[in-house]
């Protein structure tokens, strides 16, 4: 089965379609949903002996590659829900079926998000500033602000974690979990009026003693990094699924810059295509090498996480250097389209221009440049001494 058989010429037509509305009126791509929805798209990962496709990360990729060539905000919300589903995948591909419950509600068609972000947190994973309470019977509350929640108009499944302070000796736990959209105890603030990725609607959610009963609670880890392989599974998906939005914007840039250059002509040079103007010439080209660079290191790392390949400590540096290439290369890939478009770009409503504002959002996503230089600066040279 190939990613035009999942997601096709016509419904992707009809996804780009809508994408300069949603932005518009800053929307929830609801259509767009209902329409992946039906097409099976929410269960990639979901074994194909349960009703879903059965794939595997490499191909998840490319199929959100794909998708956000045609409205990039609607493949971010996407993601995820692919994510959740694709830790559950990698982690029974290496014999840890604590998550196995995620993808057997997803083949029900139970739609997951994540609620992990937390404003000032840069450790991410490694702790947190929500609240996490155990409970009679073993399940916790959690009281805290989460912030990036996509899909927020639309989940069933919203994983959470926070930090049980009390736990290990005072030194604090970190409590993962998953509430649905029936718990009490949270509330969505219609917060999301941003620059761009506008259809995503990631608004923030309030948890204001929200309980997570003890079949729910599926994780409890020590704060700070650890080798969990749930860590690992999350960073492999987030960050790769997220690399794969990135290319596809990268990928739509450098085609509309391409045609505008082609339908541009030269008053100077009396009528001259633009198409043959050196300066023109070497900036597309230089779009498409920094493309060209991009899209074998989305697919071998991919692979590799789904060939279950062993990389050791370099595994990190791996997933959040695609993650950063893949940002800054559609940022690059993006501009340099504008610049040979011509000002036609800079209006408002141009697919261009949406881009410009949509990909400015891959500098917010974890890992951050700094924290990912960070990591990989350790893996090759070991941590800074201190004096």
């Amino acid at each position: 089965m190939t990613p035009e058989d999942i997601l096709s010429e016509p419904l992707l037509e009809r996804i780009r379609g809508r994408a300069a509305g949603y932005d518009r009126d800053n929307a929830f791509c609801h259509e767009d949903l209902a329409e992946l929805a039906a097409a099976g798209y929410l269960k990639v990962f979901v074994p194909a002996s349960e009703g879903g496709l059965g794939l595997g990360l490499a191909e998840a990729a490319q199929l959100q590659r794909r998708l956000a060539t045609a409205a990039p905000a609607t493949a971010l919300a996407i993601n995820m829900h692919l994510v959740w589903t694709g830790v559950a995948r990698v982690l029974a591909a290496r014999g840890d079926a604590s998550l196995d419950f995620v993808l057997q509600e997803a083949a029900q068609g139970e739609l997951f998000a994540f609620g992990n972000s937390e404003a000032g947190n840069d450790a991410v994973l490694f702790d947190s500033r929500t609240a996490a309470v155990p409970q009679p019977g073993g399940g916790y509350s959690f009281t805290g602000r989460k912030i990036f929640t996509s899909l927020s108009p639309a989940w069933t499944r919203l994983g959470i974690f926070g930090k049980d302070a009390s736990a290990r000796n005072g030194e604090g736990e970190l409590v993962h979990g998953f509430i649905t959209r029936e718990t009490p105890g949270y509330e969505v603030l219609a917060d999301w009026d941003t620059l761009g990725m506008r259809a995503s609607q990631s608004n923030t959610t309030v948890l204001d003693g929200a309980v997570v009963p003890p079949e729910r609670i599926f994780r409890k880890l020590p704060v700070g990094p650890n080798a969990d392989p749930l860590i690992f599974a999350i960073f492999a998906c987030f960050e790769t699924l997220l690399a794969a939005v990135y290319t596809g914007m990268g990928e739509r840039a450098l085609t509309l810059g391409v045609d505008a250059v082609k339908r541009r002509t030269s008053f100077k040079n009396g009528g001259r295509s633009c198409a043959q103007d050196p300066d023109i010439r070497w900036k597309v080209a230089e779009a498409a090498m920094a493309m060209d660079a991009l899209y074998p290191q989305l697919a071998r790392v991919a692979t590799d996480v789904d060939e279950l390949a062993e990389h050791g400590s370099q595994w990190f540096p791996k997933l959040v250097g695609l993650k950063v290439r893949a940002t800054e290369t559609a940022r690059t890939v993006v501009d340099l389209a504008i610049r040979v478009s011509g000002g036609s770009s800079y209006f408002r409503g141009s697919e261009l221009e949406r881009l410009y504002r949509d990909v400015l959002a891959g500098m917010f996503h974890p890992s951050d440049d700094e924290s990912a230089h960070n990591t990989v600066a350790n893996a090759w040279l070991g941590p800074v001494e201190t004096p």
